[in-house]
């Protein structure tokens, strides 16, 4: 457990107390896909270091729409969990499992004694600084790209043939399922795509790249 910890988390050899010595203030928990690992308004239990798979964290609207805010890999920290063990405040977004995740979450009071330490210290705020770049990309493609162009390169990258329904395109845009369908149906109409059941082909990816690159003015 300590070397795929070191492996992906090198920081992590300089920490006191020593991993050897963590004992019961570390949990290792294997989880499947789509489980609820850490959720928002709740209190964080502790400090999670992704060993296997995948974690994304959203933030979700009262009317049920959501918006992925990163996602978390091994050899990367959270955010939204280094915030509010920071802050000691609850936590601002809700993480989920991609697919099979290991997981070892290190206790609040843990990853305080750890951030006496200057190489976790500036591994943490390294996080920061990259999530915060990461974030504030989002808030330009939110804020200032139209919906039709994120919608277009949200399609492209995963193959000719998507296995997506608009309600999860929706969720990952921060829109309605309603708009999506809408715009989908334009790609079609223009032969950009094919829409089936729960699955859209790819029939022109220059187009939507085109469409994905334009400025907006």
């Amino acid at each position: 457990m300590n070397t795929d910890l070191l492996t992906h988390y090198p920081a992590l050899a300089h920490v006191v107390p020593s991993l050897d010595g963590l004992g019961l203030s570390a949990n290792s928990i294997t989880v499947g896909v789509d489980t609820i690992l850490f959720d928002e308004y709740a209190e964080c239990q502790g400090f999670p270091l992704v060993l296997e798979g995948e974690i994304k964290v959203s933030r979700h609207s009262s009317d049920g729409r959501s918006l992925e805010l990163y996602r978390v890999v091994p050899g990367e920290l959270c955010l939204v969990s280094s915030a509010s063990l920071f802050s000691r405040t609850p936590l601002s977004a809700q993480g989920m499992s991609t697919r099979t995740t290991r997981v070892m979450l290190i206790a609040p009071a843990m990853f305080h004694q750890w951030l006496a330490v200057a190489e976790f210290r500036d591994a943490v705020m390294g996080l920061f600084a990259d999530r915060m770049a990461d974030l504030t990309s989002l808030v330009d493609a939110v804020a200032f790209q139209r919906l039709d162009q994120r919608l277009a390169a949200a399609l492209l990258g995963r193959g000719p043939s998507l296995a997506l329904t608009h309600q999860q395109l929706a969720n990952e845009l921060g829109t309605v399922r309603e708009m999506v369908s809408r715009l989908l149906r334009r790609f079609e109409c223009e032969g950009w795509v094919e829409l089936a059941r729960e699955r859209i082909h790819i029939h022109d990816s220059k187009a939507l790249r085109a469409l994905a690159d334009r400025q907006t003015r």
